[in-house]
């Protein structure tokens, strides 16, 4: 079996999915659950693009021990000198340059001939070798490139110092067939490509990600990049997931494996898919929460009679058990702490008194607490999804008849203490609710998305709602959870203005 690497982009390209924003806490909350998962290098972002996204790929590369930390750059010197300040206390640091080798990018968006291109992409993968030793170079659009070129400007930049060579099919225009093809060209036409990783990078706009990955695979490639859940710009990334539990349920067809956790999968994709408020759709492969569900007569039938008949992968392999009730209103502190650990999370004291203050409240409301409703808790724990709060929902009241337009009243603190309320209507109650916190926070503010689910089953099932919007221009998401639809979704409306104000703190410190 060859073990193939892999690198986790979900920081990086994952985040460049419309709507998601992640501050630092989130961002370094899903590197040490990729730590976890066991990907071998992880994108922790782009440190050129702004102050914040710098300050959380330093926090990622000072914290992260076992994964390598990768930071993305561009092929000037501004781009690669940010990204080694940001990586270099990382144990295993890597900087990634790119710069676009397709005709259409050269001409139209580079404005530069292929000659100025490889002399950029050489100088700047021997700039960067002069700070790290590992550099990996990416040909962007590289399923959309001249082969001889090519296998060119490989060649040249593995002698300039490069350790890993990525052929992404960015815009996911490629074949199977074809990307496979152009691996398989540089085996045997670049003389110095034994000594590098080959990797692969695969969107998945043509719905071929995941098969185009493991044609680049079969070919030669030795990394494979993509992240979990698929997500990423457009239609996305290859899903990891897929990936890794493809080579181990077909290990007879597949001479191929990953050094991930299988187990530790299901918990990665809930993870990231609450921190991103991108939802799993129920018939995604692997982590859907349809993927074990047995609708059919005759798969039921199969299923009680041996799993294997319609189930050939099981929940266990990648971490799904069963949503057993957990703790109830009488559990004391000590089965909490056991429990907070048994779910994989690691609280200091003062966070977890704070979650187990808000569990005694919930199991107050709420009769059966499970695993769901604790991991929410403690991800909003972990995460300080309440710390720095600038403005705070503390009273409301909504008013609805079905004559007439509902109405809501909102009282909110406001970052010096003083309490202001309002009232507004609406066309529904959301939109009452939310025309009243706008007239009060008075900033310019633009839904753009909104997005509602339960947390487990039943009529006390916890609320869960995920908004996007631009406040002032600055695109932000905002979540939060409450027994109560009309809380959840006041509450995750001034998540979302709040993370304004703490992006702007953060720039300017």
């Amino acid at each position: 079996m060859t073990t193939i690497k892999i690198f986790d982009t979900t920081l990086r390209d994952g985040e460049q999915s419309p709507g998601v924003n992640l501050n630092q806490l989130e961002k370094l909350e899903i590197a040490k659950q990729l730590e976890r998962l066991g990907v071998d290098v992880m994108e922790a972002g782009f440190p050129a693009s702004s102050q914040g996204d710098f300050e959380a790929v330093k926090k990622i590369a000072d914290t992260i021990t076992e994964s390598s930390v990768a930071a993305l750059a561009r092929a000037n010197k501004h781009d690669i000198d940010r990204a080694w300040d940001a990586i270099k206390g990382a144990k295993k640091p890597r900087i990634h340059v790119f710069i676009a080798t397709s005709p259409i990018h050269m001409k139209d968006k580079l404005k530069k001939t292929p000659e100025e291109v490889i002399d950029i992409a050489v100088k700047m993968v021997s700039y960067a070798k002069s700070k790290c030793d590992d550099i990996e170079f990416s040909a962007e659009d590289a399923s959309r490139s001249e082969l001889p070129f090519l296998a060119e400007i490989i060649e040249k930049v593995i002698d300039a110092g490069a350790t890993v060579i990525n052929l992404p099919d960015t815009v996911g225009y490629t074949t199977p067939k074809e990307y496979g093809e152009m691996f398989k060209y540089m085996k045997d036409n670049v003389k110095n490509i034994d000594d590098v990783d080959l990797s692969t990078h695969c969107h998945d706009d043509l719905g071929m990600a995941l098969i185009n990955s493991i044609a680049g695979v079969e070919n030669g490639a030795t990394q494979v990049e993509g992240t979990i859940n698929g997500i990423g710009e457009r239609a996305g990334n290859v899903a990891l997931e897929e990936l890794a539990v493809t080579f181990e349920i077909r290990k007879d067809f597949y001479p191929f494996d990953t050094n991930l956790t299988l187990k530790e999968i299901k918990r990665s994709s809930d993870i990231i898919s609450k921190l991103t408020g991108m939802v799993v759709p129920g018939n995604k492969a692997v982590v859907g929460r349809n993927a074990f569900a047995h609708e059919a007569g005759i798969h039921q039938d199969g299923v009680l009679k041996n799993a294997q008949t319609y189930e050939i992968i099981t929940p266990e392999l990648v971490g799904v058990t069963s949503n057993s009730l957990v703790l109830g209103k009488h559990s004391g502190r000590h089965a909490f702490k056991d429990k907070i650990k048994q779910l994989g999370f690691q609280l200091d004291e003062d966070k977890a008194s704070i979650a187990f203050n808000q569990f005694k409240q919930l199991t107050d409301r709420k009769k059966e607490v499970t695993d769901d409703d604790l991991f929410v808790i403690l991800m909003d724990v972990q995460t300080d999804i309440k710390a720095r709060v600038q403005y705070k929902l503390t009273n409301f009241k909504v008013t609805y008849d079905s004559n007439n337009s509902p109405s809501a009243s909102v009282s909110l603190e406001t970052p010096k203490n003083e309490i202001i309320t309002g009232e507004g209507t609406g066309n529904g109650s959301v939109e009452s609710l939310y025309n009243t916190i706008e007239q009060l926070i008075e900033e310019d503010i633009q839904l753009t998305d909104f997005t509602l689910s339960s947390i487990g089953r039943g009529k006390d099932a916890l609320a869960e709602v995920h908004v996007s919007m631009t406040v002032n221009k600055q695109v932000v998401s905002g979540r939060a959870t409450a027994q109560d639809v009309l809380e959840a979704s006041a509450n995750a409306f001034i998540n979302a203005i709040n993370r304004v104000f703490i992006i702007q703190a953060d720039e300017k410190e």
